[in-house]
Formats: C-alpha cells, sequence, structure tokens
C-alpha cells in the first residue's frame, strides 16, 4: 500500500529536519527566511581575529533560532549603532553607549546584557604612565590625551560627561586630543607616547592578562560608578517580533550553560547573558543628555 503524496513530503521533510537537529518547523524557517545579520564591535585587535572570535556564537544562535545567522564585524561602535539603525543588521552585540544611540535614533532594542565574570556592569578609568608626574586629573592640564571613539561609552561618554562635571573642556585643558582604539590607548600611554587616556577596567585586565602590556607601566588615576555590560540588541522591526524576541533571550541565557562544552562561545571571562530591558541603559542616556551629545526628545 503506498503512501498518500503529501504524507510522504512530510515525512520526508521531518527527516531532514531531525537529522539536521531541530525541529520541522524550524528547517523549514530556515529554507524560507533571509539569514539574520549580526553585527558586533571591534572587540579583537583585528577583523579577522574579532570575525574568528565570535562566528561561534553567530553558528550557537542559528542552531537555536533555525534561522541562518551571518556575523559582520563593524570597526566603530558609532558605525555599529548606524548598522543596526539603517537596517544592514538585524541584531548587535554593541557598547552601552552605542546601543543608546541606536535606541534614541531607531528604535531598537536591547534584550540582553554580557555577563562578565558572572556581573553584568563594568567600569570606565582613566589611565596614566607611573613616570607621567600626574597624580589626579587636575595635573592632566595642557598634557596629551586619547579618547576612544565618539561610540564608545568608557573611552568618550562617560569621561567626557566626567569632565564636565568638573568644569574641564577637553578641547581646550589639554595640549592634544586624539581618538583612537581601546588597545592604542593603552599600549600608547604604557610606552610613554600619550600622557594619559580613557579606557575600561575589562579592557586594561585582558590586555595585562594576554601579556600585550604590563600592569607596572600604567596607573588608574580615576573610575567610574558602575556601567551597564555590553548590550545584545536587536532592530525596531524585530523587537516588535515578541515571539522571536522571547526565543531570542531564551537563547542567549543558555549561553551560560552552553559554555561548559562549548568555551569558544564567549571570549574568556564572558560568562554569558542576563536579561535586561531598556531601563538598565538609563545612565548612559543621562550623560548622553548632559553633554548634549543626545538631543531630548
Amino acid at each position: 500500500m503506498h503512501t498518500p503524496l503529501h504524507r510522504r513530503t512530510f515525512a520526508a521533510m521531518a527527516f531532514i529536519a531531525a537529522a539536521a537537529g531541530a525541529a520541522p518547523h524550524l528547517a523549514l524557517a530556515q529554507a524560507s527566511l533571509p539569514p539574520l545579520q549580526l553585527g558586533v564591535g571591534m572587540f579583537q585587535p583585528d577583523r579577522e581575529k574579532n570575525d574568528a572570535t565570535y562566528r561561534p556564537l553567530a553558528a550557537y544562535l542559528a542552531s537555536q533560532l533555525g534561522r541562518p545567522v551571518q556575523l559582520r564585524t563593524v570597526d566603530s561602535w558609532e558605525g555599529l549603532a548606524k548598522s543596526l539603525a539603517n537596517g544592514e543588521t538585524d541584531m548587535a552585540l554593541m557598547g552601552p553607549w552605542g546601543y543608546v544611540l541606536a535606541n534614541h535614533e531607531a528604535g531598537a532594542q536591547v534584550v540582553s546584557t554580557i555577563l562578565y565574570d558572572g556581573k553584568p556592569e563594568y567600569h570606565a578609568i582613566i589611565i596614566t604612565h607611573p613616570k607621567s608626574g600626574i597624580q589626579t586629573l587636575s595635573d592632566l592640564k595642557g598634557r596629551t590625551f586619547a579618547f576612544g571613539d565618539k561610540g564608545s561609552t568608557s573611552g568618550y561618554l562617560i569621561p567626557r560627561h566626567h569632565f564636565m562635571t568638573l568644569g574641564i573642556n577637553p578641547d581646550a585643558y589639554f595640549s592634544k586630543v586624539l581618538h583612537t582604539k581601546h588597545q592604542a590607548i593603552e599600549t600608547q600611554v604604557t610606552q610613554g607616547v600619550l600622557d594619559a587616556g580613557a579606557d575600561y577596567d575589562r579592557n586594561r585586565n585582558a590586555m595585562i592578562e594576554q601579556g600585550l602590556i604590563k600592569a607596572e607601566q600604567s596607573r588608574i588615576i580615576w573610575t567610574s560608578a558602575p556601567l551597564p555590560n555590553d548590550a545584545f540588541a536587536v532592530s525596531k522591526a524585530l523587537a516588535a517580533d515578541k515571539a522571536f524576541v522571547t526565543r531570542l533571550q531564551a537563547a542567549l541565557s543558555g549561553v551560560g550553560a552552553a559554555l561548559a562544552s562549548q568555551p569558544q562561545l564567549l571570549p574568556a571571562h564572558y560568562t554569558g547573558f542576563v536579561v535586561r530591558d531598556n531601563s538598565f541603559y538609563k545612565p548612559i542616556r543621562d550623560a548622553g543628555l548632559a553633554t548634549g551629545n543626545l538631543k531630548a526628545r
């Protein structure tokens, strides 16, 4: 007795899905929906290493969501915010200030916050060389100083906001102001090329651990209040799909447990994700409004 055509077709589809380790409806979704574009900032020294670092996370999300996920590294935090806003990326792992910009300008929404050693927060810092003679922020007058790019939370927004509260205009206070990448700031300060610069504690600790700089070659002279860690955000269009957001949050929440068998899912010290909403990033938004980098609506 022959199996009816539609039953044979369904059975074949179910077999293919099972062979791929996915439910039939997820296999169908993979076949019929365009890939999700996952944007990540330049967390690593170069694009090749950055792609290699975050490709496993993209593959993991694809398996959990039943839909292809394509990874794209964006050179600057500001550029990543713009790409999420203009639809070039659907999801993004991005710095807090970049997220606030994307939320403010285009309605992007955070769904989870990354954990570092189990914590959802970190600190901005200002560093100098021990032989610079600089002890406090007031000693920085007339010296050279480096910020991160203008989409950086710890490298630009938060230290600039703090200078503002002290009545300091960086453009007039320092003899020279640069904008460069976090690792370059640390390297140039330890070499004595720069008098001081803004960074974040996670980056400094990682560079010391990796042997890229020596702890005794720089000194922290200012530390911020706790700041929310990097946001995993989705575009305004995806945020409207509540069922998708729920699946995505569940997938991200499962990363912590998955790291036990797949340690390559995240870089060292990153321990998973925790669900957070827009209110968690209020300190960043407040600093943006106070400095005029964010326009009130």
